[in-house]
């Protein structure tokens, strides 16, 4: 069972790094969808982030060895390339269907899923405080969105398709998150990634069109090379926090994400208002954001037992 460096001051620095990368990806997922299919936008991500990420490790001298791979496992490697890769359709299709506040409201099922099974398969512990911060989260995220929440029980068609695969997605990123904090028992954040990336490029490319990408103007080729400098960012900052901390504490700080998510659609809506439809938040909605982020920090940086 892995077990954590005890940094936790870094595993937290790492953590609002992906939050703030995370909350900011739908928006330019949805942009860039208005002129990019599904896979070859995935496809793109994931192969630029082999790329760049195998660049690094092979100038830094740190590449994975094959002795290493030989001793990890290859069923957990399996399970979290499969999760990944579908986690990444499934995801992006749904935001395709829906919206960036809906689907990133609901893909924080994730986060929560990963707590919990931090607390199962890892044995890690919540105290009273933290249960409760937990508590607060819930109703915190139910007042929020509640407008969403509202629209997604009375949503019809396209809407209701979209919303029902970003939850599975959420389902498949967990099996993902679990199983890399495993394989952190034998190979190193970077070297599990690098091997992520590379897997899932493979899987996508049969379906990926690289000549659309050829089609888009500076501003749209632009946007797609910010998803794929974010995909490489953010996973390893990801992944790099889970061997400092405990996956319970970063799915709290990740549930962080769509509050950064609608503050963005809010500037880019007041700036380029073409571009993307504003958010309207009630008073409610405001109070519920300060309890997601008094229930996040309760959660986070509480005391184990």
């Amino acid at each position: 069972m892995h077990t954590t460096s005890g940094r936790w001051r870094l595993g937290l620095a790492l953590s609002l790094v992906t939050v703030f990368l995370w909350g900011i990806l739908p928006i330019a997922l949805a942009v860039t969808l208005q002129v990019l299919d599904v896979y070859t936008l995935i496809w793109f991500r994931f192969l630029i982030s082999f790329v760049l990420l195998a660049i690094y490790l092979g100038w830094q001298k740190k590449l994975p060895r094959l002795l290493k791979l030989r001793s990890t496992s290859w069923v957990l490697l399996a399970i979290a390339i499969l999760g990944l890769a579908a986690n990444y359709i499934l995801f992006t299709q749904g935001l395709a269907l829906t919206a960036p506040a809906n689907a990133e409201v609901i893909i924080q099922i994730a986060p929560l899923l990963m707590g919990f099974g931090g607390l199962f398969l890892f044995r890690e512990r919540y105290t009273l405080l933290q249960w409760c911060g937990v508590g607060i989260l819930v109703i915190g995220f139910t007042l929020f969105f509640h407008e969403q929440l509202k629209n997604l029980v009375t949503a019809h068609g396209q809407y209701l398709l979209g919303s029902g695969l970003v939850v599975v997605g959420a389902v498949t990123w967990t099996f993902y998150a679990l199983a890399q904090k495993q394989l952190l028992q034998s190979l190193s954040s970077f070297s599990i990634m690098l091997i992520l990336y590379a897997g899932c490029a493979l899987l996508f490319t049969p379906f990926a069109n690289p000549k659309a990408i050829f089609q888009l103007n500076l501003f749209h080729l632009g946007v797609l090379l910010f998803c794929a400098f974010n995909t490489l960012i953010a996973y390893g900052a990801f992944a790099e926090s889970l061997e400092h901390w405990e996956a319970s504490r970063v799915s709290a700080v990740l549930a962080l994400a769509p509050i950064v998510t609608l503050i963005s659609v809010w500037l880019v809506s007041v700036i380029i208002p073409t571009l993307i439809l504003p958010e309207n938040i009630s008073f409610l909605g405001i109070i519920g954001a300060v309890l997601v982020v008094t229930g996040s920090v309760t959660v986070a940086l509480g005391k184990t037992r």
